[in-house]
């Protein structure tokens, strides 16, 4: 009896250890950094892209606080705090006296948060600004600044308590090089541009790694430019958001619709195919010619030029909108109210 009882518990031990193993090796194979704390604030994950990212060795993490001053959310991207005070400049610490209490955390304003609660990506996607990755600094090892993006979440155990937080984040600077839609002098766009790009990041992210099929949909309004010259930015604004308006009407649950450009839109979806995705293009492309844009009393119609592209394995981000933006200008070139599509090969066609 003696020997089967111990056979069990250098089995369950074996077993344990396998286990372990195994989890260590999924966490460095992933290529997004993973940072995981205990209930004190104490680095108990520390994966093979958080050494590379940061230039902090795993060895020399594990069991401590985060380093001093080593996060500071970026100063553009920053969000107010309760109050109308700002949460520009520290995020947080590993500093004891700075990092408040994962079980006070609710009463916190959110910019004092250590972790703010995110969604998973088999979550349903939403509009709120905690909803994806924000912009941060971080301070790397060596002591320069390096640019990342960053998701954060509170970890609970089966009753709902607090008992850690999870931390990723990956460099932000093949971000900065993704093609844009031009954004003038507009504050607003280049916000709502900026958001869009952090879903468009993730979702690419997702694809790598999931291989979830996704296409996007680069839309032109044909007659922004010349609306913008003759009656001003104010009625462009107010004909984007009618067409805004009128899009949402043909989105599907998953899709997201955001500004791209002072008179372009961008559509993340997950048709299956490219054809579907162009199927889908000219079922919106319908509906913005139903938009009710008036100005001074008179009834303007819209239409929209429209590119589509379709994500493919070995193709970078960047690349797909560059895809995307050429079909759209190839529907431009058309003469407008057209949707054309990205080859393989990079050229574009009806």
């Amino acid at each position: 009896m003696g020997d089967s009882k111990t056979t069990s518990i250098s089995d369950h031990k074996t077993r344990d250890f396998q286990v372990r193993a195994l989890i260590h090796a999924t966490l460095d194979a992933v290529e997004e950094a993973i940072v995981v704390l205990d209930a004190e604030g104490r680095v108990v994950v520390w994966n093979k892209a958080a050494e590379l990212i940061s230039g902090y060795r795993r060895a020399d993490r594990i069991g401590h606080l985060l380093p001093e001053d080593w996060l500071h959310q970026d100063e553009e991207m920053a969000p107010t705090g309760v109050h109308g005070s700002s949460g520009k400049g520290h995020f947080y610490t590993g500093s004891p006296s700075i990092a408040p209490d994962l079980e006070d955390a609710d009463a916190m304003p959110p910019h004092a948060l250590p972790i703010r609660t995110t969604r998973t990506p088999s979550m349903p996607m939403g509009n709120s600004a905690d909803d994806h990755a924000i912009r941060m600094q971080m301070r790397h090892a060596q002591g320069h600044p390096v640019p990342i993006m960053m998701r954060q979440q509170l970890l609970r155990d089966t009753l709902g308590s607090r008992i850690g937080a999870c931390l990723q984040f990956y460099p932000s600077e093949e971000m900065d090089r993704l093609p844009h839609g031009e954004t003038g002098d507009s504050a607003q766009v280049s916000q709502a541009q900026d958001e869009m790009q952090d879903w468009l990041e993730e979702t690419y992210r997702s694809a790598v790694s999931s291989t979830i099929p996704f296409g996007l949909l680069w839309m032109s309004v044909d007659q922004g430019k010349s609306l913008r010259r003759t009656h001003g930015m104010d009625a462009t604004e107010e004909m984007m958001k009618a067409v805004e308006r009128a899009l949402r009407h043909g989105l599907r649950p998953s899709e997201m619709l955001g500004r791209w450009g002072e008179c372009e839109f961008l559509v993340i979806s997950h048709e299956r195919s490219l054809q579907l995705l162009l199927n889908h293009a000219h079922q919106l492309a319908g509906l913005a010619r139903t938009a009710n844009f008036r100005w001074w009393g008179d009834r303007i119609g819209l239409t929209l030029s429209i590119g589509a592209a379709q994500w493919q394995a070995g193709v970078t981000l960047a690349q797909m909108l560059e895809q995307a933006q050429s079909a759209m200008r190839a529907s431009e070139f058309a003469g407008g109210n057209q949707v054309s599509r990205a080859h393989a090969d990079g050229s574009a066609g009806a």
